[in-house]
């Protein structure tokens, strides 16, 4: 009878155990599902904005899809340059595709700022229109405590930046790292 006792109570322990985690399991899914709304709707609304001023004009939305669960759902990146129609970014062009990538990878930063962020050749494939509206936001972005580190072989990015590294080969095998802050040098050139 005692050893029945025991078994009763290891299982009414177990069954208790069991409910809850069940509803420790549902509260995080309940907070989840309302962080991702949250999150997703500060994304988006950043994303829509980023977007007309990188293109100078158009509209760009994010979309949850396949799926009722927001925590299983897929993200559908919807954009309308200027002049086209409403389309799936796999439709644009690549400089179109960088720029709204661009613009999402800035959105994500709006919503929740890193300390550093590393872009390599992402100018590449814009014209110097572009570069000017990427390098222009890239500068107010940078203004709110982001430091970036822009790898580029692009003119125009490099003369916006504050700071430039590159490596010479002075003589053959011999690499040497040079670096030029671009601010020292223009305040430097005006009192000359």
């Amino acid at each position: 009878a005692h050893r029945i006792e025991d078994l009763n109570g290891q299982r009414q322990d177990l069954t208790s155990a069991i409910a809850k985690l069940r509803r420790g399991i549902a509260d995080l899914d309940r907070e989840g599902r309302e962080r991702l709304a949250a999150s997703f709707s500060a994304v988006n609304q950043h994303f829509s904005t980023l977007f007309s001023r990188l293109f100078g004009g158009g509209k760009a939305h994010l979309a949850l899809s396949d799926a009722d669960d927001p925590l299983e759902a897929g993200l559908e990146i919807m954009a309308c340059p200027p002049g086209k129609k409403l389309q799936s970014l796999s439709l644009l062009s690549g400089g179109e595709q960088v720029l709204t990538a661009l613009a999402l990878r800035f959105a994500v930063f709006l919503t929740n700022p890193a300390p550093v962020c590393v872009l390599d050749e992402v100018d590449a494939p814009l014209d110097d229109a572009n570069v000017d509206r990427f390098c222009t936001l890239l500068s107010e972005m940078a203004g709110q405590g982001t430091r970036f580190l822009v790898i580029t072989h692009h003119r125009m990015t490099m003369a916006r930046m504050d700071r430039l590294f590159g490596v010479t080969m002075a003589e053959r095998g011999v690499s040497q790292l040079v670096s030029v802050d671009l601010q020292h040098a223009e305040s430097l050139r005006e009192t000359a």
